[in-house]
């Protein structure tokens, strides 16, 4: 079993520099149309659970969006 099988989600800030992130993801959607925003963001999500590789994480990050 791969060591992605174990690992468990993490809620802690872990963003090195959050406001950069902040600021990076808004500037991406500059310029686009609401549903073209929207099918940015499905791709994006689609794109950081290929990274994550791991269901049983990926299920841990849908209760925590679900809770937020």
């Amino acid at each position: 079993m791969s060591q992605a099988n174990t690992a468990h989600l993490t809620t802690a800030p872990n963003l090195e520099v959050p406001d950069d992130f902040y600021e990076a993801l808004i500037e991406a959607h500059q310029g686009l149309s609401t549903d073209e925003s929207h099918a940015f963001n499905a791709r994006l999500v689609l794109v950081l659970a290929n990274h994550i590789g791991s269901l049983p994480v990926l299920r841990e990050a849908f209760a925590a969006a679900t809770r937020s």
